[in-house]
C-alpha cells in the first residue's frame, strides 16, 4: 500500500503543524501510557506493595521503544488495546510482567493520558494564541490613528480607526486566552479510581488501609505533573471536561472567523489585503484575481471546530451511570481533530495579521465618499450658533442629503452634498470652509485614545507575563 491510496486526514498533510501532530501521535500516547504504569507502581511500592527497583528500573528503560508489533497481533486476538499494550510491555519487561497495571482499570491509562495530551496541546494552543494577540497589538498601535470609515449594518457609519477596528478582534483573542487560562488551571487527572470509581481494588491490594487508598491518587498527580486528581468518578472522568476544553477551542474558533470576515470584506474594497505572494494564483481562470485564499480556510476550519463542540456535549449528556463505551470512538475523532484544526487556524491567524497590507488612499477615498453625510451634524450646529433654526436647518439638511444620495446611487455622480449646502442661503457658508471641516480625524472621537489604554491597560501585562512565549512563526504548508 502506498500513501495516495488510501485516506489521509488533510488535517495532517495540509493545516496542522508537526508538534501538534507529535502531541496527539501513537508514541506520544503509548509511552505516557507507560509512564503511568511507572507512576502506578513506583506509587504502590512507595505504600508498601512488594515491588522492586529492579522491576521499575526495566519498566523505565522501556518508556520509548514500543514494540508495536507485538501490540498490535496481540490487539487482534484480544480485541482489547489496553491489555494488547500490558502484554507488549510485559514482554519487553519480563522481570515487571506481573505488576504492570497492578489494581489498575483500563481508563487509568487511557483517561489520564487524555488528559495529559489535552494539557499539552492547550499549552500549544496557547503559545500560538498569545502570538497572535501580540501581533494585533502591533498592528492596532500601528493604525491607531488612521480615520476610516465604519460600517454598521455593513452600511456607512460613523469613522472609526483602522487599529480601533482591529482592537476589537484582538480583545476577542483575550478572552479566549482567559477562558484557556481558566479551563486549563482546572484541569485534574482521573487519578487510580477502579471500575466503577470506588477504588475497591485498591483497597483490597492494601488490606483495607483506607490512609493507604488515599494516598495513591495524589501521589500519582504529582509524579505525572499535576496538582491532583478529580476527587469522585466513575470508571472515567466526566466528559464534560472534554466539552469545557473544546468549548475554549470553539471561542478561538469563533474570534478568527470573525476577524477572517471583516478582512475578507475589506478586501474586496480594496481596503486591507492579506499576504499575497508573487508566484500565488488567485483563481484557474481569472489571472487578475488577488482572493482571500488564508482568510476563506481560517473561516472553513473554524466552522468544523465550532460544530465540532456539539460532539463533545452530546456525548457528555449520554454516558450511562459509571461507564459506558460510546464515547470512545467519538473521543478519537473529536479531540483530537478540533486540536488539530484550531493548531491550523492560529497559525493562519499569525500569518495573515503579520502580513496584512493596508491601502491608505482608498479608505481615504471611501471616507471622503461619506463624510459630507456624516459632517452635517457639525455643518448644522455652526448654523444655529450663528442663529439659525435647528428644526428649519434639519429638513433641508435632509432634503439635501436625499438629493445628492440620489446623485450618487441613481446617476452614479460623486457625492455632491457640500455644493448643494453651499449653493442654499440658509446655511451661509462657502465650499471653501465646508471643506476645511472635513478632516477625518475630527470624527474618530476617541478612537485612537481607546487604542491607546487598551494596549496599555489590557493586553501588555497578557504579553509581559507570557513574553517567553513570543517569536513564533507561522509558516503555511499550502
Amino acid at each position: 500500500m502506498s500513501d495516495t491510496d488510501s485516506y489521509i486526514s488533510p488535517l495532517s498533510e495540509r493545516y496542522a503543524g508537526k508538534e501538534m501532530q507529535y502531541i496527539f501521535s501513537e508514541d506520544k500516547k503509548f509511552s505516557t501510557w507507560r509512564k503511568l504504569w511507572i507512576a502506578l507502581a513506583e506509587t504502590e511500592k512507595e505504600l508498601g506493595l512488594n515491588i522492586t527497583d529492579e522491576q521499575i528500573d526495566e519498566m523505565k528503560a522501556h518508556v520509548d521503544d514500543i514494540n508495536y508489533d507485538v501490540a498490535r497481533t496481540r490487539e487482534k486476538e484480544v480485541r482489547h488495546d489496553v491489555m494488547s499494550h500490558v502484554y507488549a510491555y510485559g514482554k519487553q519487561c519480563p522481570k515487571a510482567a506481573g505488576i504492570i497495571h497492578l489494581g489498575a482499570t483500563s481508563c487509568y491509562v487511557g483517561d489520564n493520558t487524555d488528559i495529559i495530551i489535552m494539557n499539552d496541546a492547550l499549552s500549544l494552543i496557547k503559545k500560538k494564541l498569545v502570538n497572535v494577540i501580540a501581533e494585533l497589538r502591533d498592528f492596532a498601535d500601528e493604525h491607531k490613528a488612521l480615520p476610516t470609515l465604519g460600517f454598521t449594518h455593513f452600511q456607512p457609519a460613523q469613522p472609526t480607526t483602522v487599529g480601533k477596528r482591529a482592537s476589537l478582534w484582538l480583545q476577542d483573542f483575550l478572552m479566549d486566552l482567559n477562558d484557556l487560562e481558566y479551563v486549563q488551571g482546572s484541569l485534574k487527572l482521573l487519578g487510580s479510581k477502579g471500575t466503577t470509581g470506588t477504588q475497591a481494588s485498591f483497597l483490597e491490594l492494601f488490606d483495607g488501609d483506607q490512609d493507604k487508598v488515599d494516598k495513591l491518587d495524589p501521589m500519582i498527580a504529582e509524579k505525572m505533573g499535576f496538582d491532583s486528581c478529580y476527587p469522585v468518578s466513575g470508571q472515567t472522568y466526566s466528559r464534560k471536561v472534554d466539552a469545557r476544553v473544546l468549548n475554549v477551542l470553539a471561542g478561538i474558533a469563533a474570534s478568527s472567523h470573525k476577524m477572517s470576515n471583516d478582512i475578507r470584506l475589506l478586501q474586496h474594497l480594496k481596503e486591507i489585503e492579506e499576504p499575497f505572494e508573487k508566484s500565488q494564483i488567485g483563481s484557474s481562470a481569472m489571472a487578475y484575481k488577488r482572493n482571500p485564499m488564508r482568510s476563506e480556510r481560517i473561516a472553513s476550519l473554524s466552522r468544523y471546530v465550532m460544530s465540532d463542540t456539539m460532539n463533545t456535549w452530546i456525548t457528555s449528556s449520554v454516558q450511562w451511570f459509571e461507564r459506558t463505551l460510546d464515547d470512545s470512538a467519538n473521543k478519537r475523532l473529536s479531540i483530537p481533530e478540533a486540536f488539530l484544526a484550531t493548531d491550523g487556524i492560529l497559525t493562519l491567524d499569525m500569518n495573515v495579521v503579520d502580513g496584512l497590507v493596508v491601502y491608505d488612499k482608498v479608505i481615504y477615498k471611501h471616507l471622503m465618499a461619506e463624510l459630507p453625510f456624516m459632517a452635517t451634524e457639525n455643518i448644522m450646529m455652526d448654523c444655529v450658533n450663528k442663529g439659525g433654526n435647528r428644526q428649519e436647518l434639519h429638513e433641508r439638511i435632509r432634503e439635501l442629503s436625499m438629493e445628492a444620495g440620489k446623485h450618487v446611487k441613481a446617476d452614479g455622480l460623486d457625492n455632491d452634498l457640500l455644493e448643494l449646502i453651499a449653493a442654499d442661503d440658509m446655511f451661509g457658508v462657502s465650499l471653501d470652509v465646508l471643506k476645511e471641516g472635513l478632516d477625518p480625524a475630527k470624527y474618530t472621537g476617541c478612537a485612537s485614545h481607546q487604542v491607546e489604554r487598551f494596549i496599555k491597560e489590557d493586553v501588555e501585562p497578557v504579553l509581559l507575563k507570557y513574553k517567553d512565549l513570543l517569536g513564533e512563526k507561522a509558516e503555511v504548508n499550502v
